[in-house]
């Protein structure tokens, strides 16, 4: 018995301690932070005709010895004609520093639309708020209209145009991203410009709107 307990203890020291010593350690997995998001201003115009936005962006990678080297590379990011604001587009991998922990979190860019200096855009639709004078409202409107594409469109309004009224020009507004052809429209918002604070009508004038105005069903 106390020769048979010497060879156990021996053969504990031996091959249960080799073989720990020998197992390989388990390698830690790495983590990945949270996607990094970055709005990104575009005109009008690029979400019509579509274009292509080239940035630079300088990050930290792992070399082939797992080592990290700063790394300096342009990215392009497709704007599709018809893009909405809110828009995200996504590049993997590419938003930010990586270690022996750590992989890289997603950088993604987020589309915001410039302000634009003659139309407003609501979903496909284009708006365009145009003046005029309270005459042109009440005797009817005519006008050439220029489209964001450069298009001239001759358009009129005959009748009496209302504060809210919206004259609608079909296909004229924004394409449609996941369409080959097909667009929006362009609705024409009215700006009726009333006569000045100090504009005083004398009791002929009034009498002639009146009865104008009294006509009108």
């Amino acid at each position: 018995f106390g020769g048979m307990g010497g060879g156990f203890g021996g053969m504990g020291g031996d091959p249960f301690g080799g073989m720990g010593g020998g197992m390989p350690q388990q390698q830690r997995q790495r983590t990945k932070p949270p996607a990094v998001e970055q709005k990104l201003a575009v005109s009008l115009e690029d979400l019509f005709y579509g274009a292509t936005k080239k940035l630079k962006i300088t990050r930290k990678v792992l070399d082939a010895s797992g080592n990290q080297k700063s790394k300096a590379e342009t990215i392009e990011v497709p704007i599709r004609a018809g893009f909405k604001k809110g828009t995200k587009i996504t590049f993997a991998e590419k938003g930010g520093d990586e270690d022996r922990n750590t992989i890289a979190a997603d950088l993604v860019f987020e589309i915001d639309e410039k302000k634009h200096p003659h139309f407003a855009r609501d979903g496909n639709d284009l708006i365009k708020t145009v003046k005029i004078d309270l005459v042109d409202a009440m005797c009817g409107w005519s006008s050439t209209v220029y489209t964001i594409d450069g298009k001239s469109i001759d358009v009129s309004v005959p009748h009496v145009i209302s504060p809210k009224y919206v004259k609608v020009i079909c296909g004229q507004g924004m394409p449609l991203s996941k369409s080959q052809s097909g667009r929006g429209d362009l609705k024409i918002k009215f700006d009726i410009q009333f006569p000045g604070d100090d504009a005083i009508l004398s009791e002929d004038q009034k009498k002639q709107v009146r009865s104008v105005l009294a006509s009108i069903k």
